[in-house]
């Protein structure tokens, strides 16, 4: 979809998912929280304006340029996926329960055990906590694996974190990148 979505497009994507763009033996798996309506309307993961994944990625030095949310498909060449701890879509992350957080995060950890990424950066420090009972949890690696896989937090990349700007977030996402490539 090359528009903006309309309002009625935003509230039928209420509910619906956006597909995972996945592959076994990623060197990141990043999770985000649960698409938003912007993204389930168009189908593709952190796909509103204001949204700051795409560019953190290319500016911590993942990908060589900044990709569209409609070329996620392309990250795959870089080793990297994108997923969610809970896959229905909502207008905020607010809207969800601790409980679908909590049994987003054990099918989550299904996937991992599944699909082996080396590393899984779950986007929104509130979000792993609740999902993974780490209630101590900070941004940066975690102590816990799941399998050989490896986990990091990564700030919320979504324009209504305030606490992060474009280049503190980049400077996050570039500690895991340098951790990928050490490890």
């Amino acid at each position: 979809m090359s528009t903006r979505p309309s309002a009625q497009e935003l509230a039928a994507a209420d509910g619906t998912t956006v597909p995972d763009v996945l592959a076994p033996g990623l060197r990141v798996l990043f999770c985000g929280i649960n698409p938003g309506l912007y993204s389930a309307a168009t189908g593709h993961h952190f796909a509103r304006p204001g949204n700051r994944f795409w560019p953190a990625l290319h500016v911590s030095g993942f990908t060589s340029r900044q990709y569209r949310p409609d070329e996620q498909e392309s990250l795959l060449d870089h080793g990297l996926g994108i997923t969610n701890l809970v896959a229905r879509a909502s207008a905020r992350a607010d809207q969800l329960s601790a409980g679908e957080l909590r049994a987003g995060g054990a099918r989550l950890q299904d996937t991992v055990r599944r699909t082996r990424p080396a590393w899984l950066a779950v986007v929104g420090v509130t979000a792993y906590r609740t999902a993974f009972d780490e209630r101590r949890a900070a941004v940066g690696p975690q102590r816990r694996t799941i399998g050989p896989t490896r986990l990091w937090v990564l700030p919320n990349p979504s324009g209504l974190n305030a606490h992060y700007n474009l280049d503190r977030l980049a400077e996050e996402f570039a500690r895991l990148r340098n951790a990928v490539e050490s490890s």
